[in-house]
């Protein structure tokens, strides 16, 4: 049955961290103001690698795109408490909002990520609180990122350290996916949802092994 309101912030909150089963009961605090918010979503991605931002960014502006922003992402990582292999803790300022989320990846399948997710205030706070619970950051990272939307998907472009950019295309579902790319000529073979891990480890570069990611 849900948990009381009483339950201190930071036990909530490190139960989330730990296991989802807490989602199930009760909300979590995204800001000061007293609301309440989570969400628990799969993700439907898929990346088309090495592309050309310049003609990336043109090619969905003719499909009828409208742009939405360039920004800097910085992130830090942290392993949940007992680790879990495919899962992760991330604290995201995305130029504006600050999340935190747990992802699980399953498969590598267009379907295979799974993020939960809330809203928090400050970056620099919420890290601090992290670590009074007890997680130590394992990487900080950043990316460049120029957003797109088009017919409601979302399309993202991304820059990142010592690898070429890449589109990642996110819908609400699998065939939005298939049918956006295909809009903007990226055949179906040539399209990956790996995670940005495995996408380094393209290039012989072990993620794992750079605490500090950046340009």
């Amino acid at each position: 049955m849900p948990r009381p309101f009483a339950v201190p912030v930071e036990d909530r909150l490190t139960e989330w961290l730990v296991g989802p089963a807490l989602l199930r009961d009760s909300p979590i605090p995204c800001n000061p103001t007293g609301s309440w918010h989570h969400m628990h979503v799969v993700e439907y991605e898929a990346k088309a690698l090495e592309i050309d931002p310049e003609a990336m960014a043109a090619r969905i502006k003719s499909a009828g795109g409208t742009f939405h922003g360039e920004r800097l992402m910085r992130r830090y990582v942290y392993n949940p408490i007992p680790p879990v292999d495919g899962r992760w803790v991330r604290l995201r300022d995305a130029g504006g909002a600050v999340t935190l989320c747990v992802k699980t990846i399953s498969s590598d399948a267009i379907d295979g990520t799974q993020e939960t997710e809330t809203t928090v205030g400050s970056f620099e706070d919420t890290h601090a609180l992290l670590g009074l619970m007890g997680l130590t950051h394992r990487s900080y990272q950043e990316n460049r990122r120029n957003s797109w939307l088009l017919d409601g998907v979302r399309l993202e472009i991304d820059t990142w350290p010592h690898i070429p950019p890449y589109l990642e295309i996110e819908g609400d579902d699998e065939e939005q996916v298939w049918q956006t790319a295909e809009r903007l000529g990226i055949p179906k073979d040539e399209l990956t949802s790996e995670n940005t891990q495995k996408i380094y480890a393209r290039y012989d570069i072990n993620l794992d092994t750079i605490t500090d990611l950046r340009f």
